[in-house]
């Protein structure tokens, strides 16, 4: 299913740049293990597959599968290829290594009898053994050659090749082949710990054996394919890509006949699965609910007591009735138009309830979450204690409750931007940022210098906080409040307005008043609430090297301990002496309000506003809610946001690519291999020749040299718990440099036909094509177990 949100051609973009699906990124995510959990399976979210043995699924039959649109290549190793491409060849293609339910790869003995590190000294060396039974759909074996011709296609030295992207490939040295032709040797220049992320999919060297061929050849056919399924063909006007089961296929023979890919888009789910014209299905919320609903009214009589044939109270009813009767004929007719419209409504909503009665809804958590991003290249959101303060603002548990719970999901915000909770490495590194905590953020935007005083556009023309200001207000001081308080009412009432919401603002501390949440009359200081937070600027890079084992971090800029042993502590520690609680908040989205933590933050006159930008369509309504729920948590801080809908087609490529937002929400797909996958979304943006700044993916444009090292040094660990260890590191400096906040792990919500097996919400794992199947039809037996 199409996510707005989710990155065009992220899919793998970070391996080969096609992962996931279209769009830009959108909703959900999980997780949940507490500090110094390693993963394992400690809050993994299992799967949702009816799951049967081979032997109770039907031989035959034809399943067709929704997909958002009809991929337009299918060629995996290109930018433009999207989810439908991934899921295409999942049935199509090897895949050496695919995840399990865990997210881990595992070897695929269909294509490989083994595959390891045999020499690490002075070169590591891979040595595959290939399965002996391993053919192309063209009866060829498969062999070095095909390994040698992807490799050069996807190494980056030949610029004919159109590929996405070369990561591993490059470098590896040389590809040959071993001791008999099931053999493949594979020599690296430098080391790489992902190498189980390399050849999957493997195409066949037809496919990447010239650019000709690997550019164009592959985009609406495969010459040459090997899976339990082969590419019958694309019919673009009709939105099917058709695939039959392959005679040469050698592991379990596949249980269908026909598996059709169908273009549905998102929003027609509901009235495909009615009609039947698709058996398994993505589906958002709103059509789960209908479901579930469908499978509850299964025999009932009687009208449906929801949708637009629900009965009306009897005062509406009798209101209708009336007016339908009455003697207005305009109002009667009208009435009696609108009836026959609903019972029309309520017959078609009926009907497609029956037939959404023979689907269920598998729902699990998919390989995926949702991220605030902070633009961090320019404006207040430059600054990270700024950034810092957003995210401590953020309560990421009511977030995840409001996203997951109303869907039985488990609820648990995630705590790592590099895995996923159940997934080996596993670890909440959020501890290096610092939880929820609204005091903590006010605190740190007043050492930036945002304050309620600094919000203030003096009358004069002044700014905030200058001199001349200064002297404004020590002459406001000597005039009596009561004159002060007349001068201010009558000017209003001169020019014939009610105070707007900003009149009579005033800073509670600068008139001597106390404020409503000071009844005893003293000024309240904004002040970190503990002693360790005096230090947060400069510790919070210390704490995310101490959560990493590593000590102080060289990410601290040297002037830092220079400010620590200044007078009046570290950067960050508290507001500026003065700074008093006010006793006015503002509301939603920079509205007025009674809140408990004053009004809206400034600087020179300039308010603290944020430009968040989401997506418009239908679909991304889920989106829209955590939005607004972000902007009220901000606002409780003084953060005024302006929300900014845009269409889902440019949400991704005319605003979170371009770096035209302050605040956005998307997704990032999950991955086994992050040091390889993950390390484009969090590199350090670095300046191109003509001024602009090249960022890879990491489109918050935030990142530091010390998370670059990391991650390099992880893709070359081949001890995989050391680079492990390494990338909880990179974790804990990408949550101290808060441009990137993980909220929740996606809902994958699938609807599936009801005789269907080995079906449903995969989750990390990989589908088993083969073994997708109707139930066998159940013998009926007689009293004494014989069959009738």
């Amino acid at each position: 299913m199409s996510h707005v949100g989710v990155p065009r051609g992220t899919a793998r973009k970070r391996r080969s740049l096609a992962l996931l699906t279209a769009g830009v990124l959108t909703l959900p995510g999980l997780a949940g293990c507490t500090s110094g959990d390693s993963g394992g399976s400690a809050g993994a979210t299992p799967q949702d597959v009816a799951v049967a043995d081979r032997n109770m699924v039907a031989q035959g039959g034809t399943v067709r599968w929704a997909i958002d649109a009809v991929p337009t290549t299918l060629n995996a190793f290109q930018a433009d290829a999207d989810g439908a491409t991934a899921r295409i060849t999942g049935a199509l293609l090897p895949h050496l290594f695919p995840l399990d339910d865990r997210g881990r790869p595992q070897l695929d003995p269909d294509y490989l009898e083994s595959a390891k590190v045999i020499e690490s000294e002075p070169r590591q060396v891979v040595l595959y053994r290939l399965n002996q039974q391993a053919v192309w759909s063209n009866g060829r074996e498969i062999g070095a050659p095909d390994f040698v011709a992807q490799w050069r296609a996807l190494s980056g030295r030949n610029s004919e090749f159109w590929t996405a992207r070369n990561a591993g490939y490059e470098r590896i040295e040389k590809i040959e082949r071993g001791a008999d032709d099931l053999e493949v040797r594979v020599t690296f220049a430098k080391p790489y710990a992902d190498w189980r992320s390399l050849f999957s999919p493997l195409y066949p060297k037809e496919v990447t054996g010239s650019p000709g061929a690997f550019n164009d050849g592959a985009r609406t056919t495969i010459k040459a394919t090997s899976g339990p399924f082969r590419l019958r063909g694309v019919d673009k006007a009709k939105g099917e890509v058709t695939l039959v089961r392959d005679p040469h296929w050698w592991g379990g023979r596949a249980k269908l006949d026909t598996l059709v890919f169908k273009a549905v888009g998102p929003q027609d789910r509901a009235g495909a699965l009615a009609g039947g014209k698709v058996d398994v299905a993505d589906i958002d919320a709103a059509t789960a609910r209908r479901i579930t609903r469908a499978a509850a009214d299964r025999g009932a009589a009687g009208p449906l007591a929801h949708g637009p044939g629900a009965p009306a109270g009897p005062a509406a009813a009798l209101r209708s009735w009336a007016v339908a009767h009455g003697s207005d004929p305009k109002a009667a007719a009208a009435a009696r138009a609108a009836r026959k419209k609903n019972r029309a409504a309520a017959e078609a909503y009926a009907v497609e309830q029956r037939g959404l009665g023979d689907y269920v809804v598998r729902a699990s958590l998919e390989p995926a979450y949702t991220q605030l991003a902070l633009n961090g290249e320019s404006g207040p959101l430059a600054d990270v204690r700024v950034r810092r303060a957003v995210a401590r603002a953020l309560n990421r548990q009511e977030i995840a409750d409001a996203v997951l719970a109303p869907l039985g999901l488990p609820a648990e915000p995630l705590g790592s931007h590099l895995a996923l909770a159940g997934q080996p490495g596993y670890e909440d590194g959020s501890g290096a940022l610092g939880g929820h905590d609204t005091e903590e953020a006010q605190a740190l935007l007043a050492d930036a210098g945002w304050t309620r005083e600094g919000a203030v556009d003096t009358s004069d023309g002044t700014k905030a906080g200058s001199e001349a200001d200064k002297k404004q207000k020590e002459k406001q001081k000597e005039q009596p409040a009561g004159k002060a308080g007349a001068a201010a009412e009558g000017k209003n009432a001169a020019a014939g307005h009610e105070p707007a919401a900003d009149d009579g603002l005033y800073i509670v501390g600068d008139d001597g008043k106390s404020g409503e949440g000071d009844p005893a009359g003293g000024i309240t200081h904004v002040l970190a609430p503990a002693p360790v937070a005096a230090f947060h600027s400069s510790a919070l890079l210390r704490q995310a090297g101490y959560l990493a084992r590593t000590g102080t971090s060289e990410d601290v800029p040297a002037e830092a301990a220079a400010r620590d042993r200044r007078p009046g502590g570290a950067t960050g520690a508290y507001a500026p002496a003065g700074t008093a609680a006010p006793a006015r908040a503002s509301g939603a989205h920079g509205a007025p309000s009674d809140g408990p933590h004053g009004g809206p933050l400034g600087k020179d006159g300039e308010p603290l506003t944020l430009r968040f930008v989401l997506p418009s369509g239908r679909g991304a309504e889920p989106l829209r809610g955590v939005g607004d729920r972000i902007a009220a948590m901000l606002d409780t801080i003084g953060v005024r946001t302006e929300i900014t809908k845009v269409s889902d087609d440019s949400y991704f490529r005319d605003h979170i690519a371009s770096g035209d937002y302050d605040l956005a929400l998307y997704s990032w797909p999950a991955t086994a291999y992050p040091a390889t996958d993950n390390r484009p979304i969090y590199a350090k943006p670095v300046p191109a020749t003509d001024g602009s700044l090249l960022v890879e993916q990491n489109y918050t444009r935030v990142g530091t040299d010390h998370i670059d090292q990391l991650f390099d040094r992880a893709v070359s660990e081949l001890d995989e718990g050391a680079a492990r260890d390494l990338m909880k590191q990179a974790d804990a400096r990408i949550w101290a440099a808060a441009g990137s906040i993980p909220l929740y792990r996606r809902p994958q919500l699938v609807a599936t036909d009801r005789e269907l097996l080995n079906v449903g919400a995969f989750g990390f794992g990989t589908p088993h094509y083969q073994d997708i199947g109707f139930k066998k039809p159940q013998v009926a037996k007689g009293p004494g177990g014989t069959k009738k």
